[in-house]
């Protein structure tokens, strides 16, 4: 059955966030997560709202998991990119045009993954083939948030959903790999949370000489390539 534009832009839910940022939400209150169909769409509302950045005095565009946050520098615009952006919505084809293929190696288990036994044990699965569904995922980058260069991947096996750790660490090494809910992740740099860590890899996500500064970017394709072991 076919959506009518103006039934996709009855369910656009908007939220004033001070007074000089608009939150769009395009995903049902009850959604644990948004559709990849959903996100494509929001990448190309990005794009076409970063190349007029400079005209509708736009200071920060966030593409979020199901969400897009608008922050300019004049409140009076506020109304003028509500109507912008409800107007353009409809007319978005989420055609997958974005994005890159990157592998990262990872080393499962052991130091490297000390949360892999448990994952194994909630998903009533041997640790060996928690490591096969995840390398046989095809991860989409839905965004970027919490550090600089974390990457909420969407994709994950629904057999490797878990909740995340009743009690965060303080402190989780740079390149760990991670579950949490129906995402995987890679910790950029070492920072406190609550995932659970499967893996770990040596590739630099967050370098700040360089340009871009993140490995990953929105609409990136990621696969995980296992490597061994840790001991």
């Amino acid at each position: 059955m076919s959506i009518e534009k103006s039934d996709l832009q009855q369910d656009v839910r908007v939220s004033y966030i001070g007074e000089d940022a608009i939150l769009f939400i395009f995903t049902p209150a009850t959604s644990l997560f948004a559709p990849l169909a959903t996100q494509q769409r929001i990448w190309q509302l990005f794009a076409w709202l970063d190349a007029q950045r400079e005209s509708l005095d736009l200071q920060e565009i966030v593409p979020g998991m199901g969400n897009l946050l608008l922050r300019t520098s004049h409140k009076t615009l506020l109304n003028k990119l509500q109507d912008l952006v409800l107007t353009r919505w409809p007319q978005l084809d989420g055609k997958d045009d974005h994005g890159r293929v990157i592998e990262i190696p990872v080393h499962y288990g052991a130091s490297d993954g000390p949360d892999l036994e448990h994952v194994a044990e909630h998903c009533e699965m041997s640790a060996a083939q928690v490591i096969e569904r995840h390398c046989q995922g095809t991860y989409r980058v839905y965004c970027l948030g919490f550090q600089p260069g974390f990457a909420y991947l969407g994709g994950l096996d629904e057999r490797l959903y878990i909740p995340r750790r009743e009690t965060p660490r303080l402190a989780i090494p740079a390149g760990s790999v991670a579950l949490a809910g129906s995402q995987t992740a890679i910790y950029p740099s070492a920072s406190p949370g609550g995932w659970h860590i499967i893996g770990h890899t040596e590739v630099p996500l967050f370098t700040p000489s360089q340009s871009p500064v993140t490995l990953l970017q929105i609409g990136d394709t990621v696969r995980f390539v296992p490597i061994g072991s840790a001991s």
